[in-house]
C-alpha cells in the first residue's frame, strides 16, 4: 500500500506538470512539444519534484511553495532520460517507444532542448528572493549530470576503471540531481544555507542508496524490474558489481571472467555464472552493506535538521523504499 504522503505529493506533482504544460500545447511549433507531452505522460515515479514538495513542507510551509523547484527538477531530470535514450539507442521507456523510435532521433534532440528550456522558465516563477541561489544550484547540479554521463561513456571504452571512480561517476550522473532536489525545494521557502547544506546531503546519500538497489536488481532483481534480467551483465557494463568481483577475484575467476566478457550467444550461461561469481566474491552483500550505509548517513542528516515527528516518519519511509523497492 501506496504511503498517504507519496500519494498525495505525486498528486499535487503531476498536476503542477499538467497545469503547467498546458501553456505549451501539443501541435504548436511543429509539433516540438508533442515529444515533451508524450515523455511526460507515460508516467515515471515523479520521486525529484516529491522530494522537492517534501522539503517544502518539512521546512513547515506549504508544498505548493516548491513548485516551481519541483518542475524544474523534473523536466530536467525527463530531458536527460530523452537525450540518454538517443545515447544508448535505447528502443523503449516505462514500456514504451521511445521518442526518437516514435519520432526520430532529431526530434528527441530538439525537444529534449526545449525541455532543459522549460525546466528553467519554471524555475524563474519561484519568488525573487530564493531564485538566485536555487539557479544557481540547479545550473551547478545540471553541468555535474552531463560530466557523469560522459563519465559513464569514458568508461565503457576503460578496463582499469575503480569502485571509486564508479561512485563518483554515479555521484554526478544520479545522485546530484536526487539532493539538489530535496536542497532546492528548502531554499524555495526560504531555508538558511546550513539547513540547506543538510538537505543536500541527505538527498546525495539516498541517491547513491537509489543507484546500489538498481545495481543489485538488475541481477538478483528476477522479473520485478520488468526489463532483462541480468542486463548489465550481458553488457558487459562497470557497475558496483562487477568492478568489485573483478577486484576480489582470484586470478583463475578473473581469467574466466575476462573469457565470459568475449562470449555472445548464451546469455542464461553468462549471466548465471557472472552472477555466482559475484556471491562469491562478497559483491552483492558488500553492495547492500554500502546502501545501508548510505541510507544511514541520509538519515544522520535528517537528524541534524530536527525535523517533527511527522516529518521524520515520511523520510524514514522513504529512506526504506530505496532500499526496499523491487523496481
Amino acid at each position: 500500500m501506496e504511503h498517504p504522503t507519496l500519494t498525495r505529493l505525486k498528486q499535487e506533482a503531476n498536476h503542477a506538470i499538467e497545469s503547467f504544460l498546458q501553456r505549451y500545447p501539443q501541435g504548436v511549433a511543429d509539433g516540438l512539444y508533442d515529444p515533451v507531452h508524450y515523455l511526460m505522460g507515460i508516467g515515471g515515479k515523479r520521486l525529484r519534484a516529491v522530494l522537492a514538495l517534501s522539503a517544502a513542507e518539512a521546512e513547515g510551509f506549504e508544498a505548493k511553495k516548491a513548485q516551481p523547484a519541483a518542475l524544474a527538477v523534473e523536466l530536467f531530470h525527463n530531458f536527460t532520460l530523452m537525450h540518454d535514450d538517443i545515447m544508448d539507442q535505447a528502443p523503449r521507456r516505462r514500456g514504451n517507444p521511445t521518442v526518437h523510435i516514435k519520432w526520430d532521433e532529431n526530434a528527441g534532440i530538439l525537444s529534449g532542448d526545449a525541455m532543459y528550456t522549460l525546466a528553467h522558465m519554471a524555475l524563474a516563477e519561484m519568488n525573487s528572493e530564493n531564485l538566485p541561489p536555487a539557479l544557481r544550484m540547479f545550473n551547478q547540479t545540471a553541468l555535474e549530470v552531463c560530466i557523469g554521463q560522459q563519465s559513464d561513456m569514458d568508461f565503457e571504452q576503460r578496463s582499469d576503471v575503480t569502485v571509486e571512480e564508479y561512485m563518483e561517476m554515479i555521484r554526478l550522473k544520479t545522485s546530484v540531481l536526487v539532493a539538489a532536489s530535496l536542497a532546492m525545494g528548502a531554499i524555495a521557502v526560504g531555508a538558511n544555507e546550513e539547513r540547506v547544506k543538510l538537505w543536500y546531503k541527505a538527498g546525495e546519500q539516498l541517491g547513491l542508496a537509489f543507484q546500489m538497489q538498481d545495481d543489485l536488481l538488475d541481477v538478483f532483481g528476477g522479473d520485478a524490474m520488468g526489463k532483462q534480467v541480468g542486463g548489465d551483465i550481458l553488457s558487459n557494463k562497470k557497475t558496483f558489481l562487477r568492478l568489485h568481483t573483478w577486484e576480489k577475484a582470484n586470478p583463475d575467476l578473473l581469467g574466466d571472467l575476462k573469457k565470459w566478457d568475449k562470449i555472445e550467444g548464451q546469455p542464461m550461461e553468462k549471466v548465471e555464472f557472472v552472477k555466482n561469481a559475484m556471491i562469491e566474491c562478497g559483491a552483492d552483500a558488500a553492495a547492500r552493506s554500502a546502501m545501508l550505509d548510505y541510507v544511514g548517513q541520509a538519515m544522520s542528516a535528517l537528524d541534524d535538521l530536527n525535523l517533527s515527528d511527522t516529518n521524520r516518519e515520511w523520510f524514514d519511509f522513504l529512506g526504506g523504499l530505496v532500499t526496499q523497492r523491487t523496481s
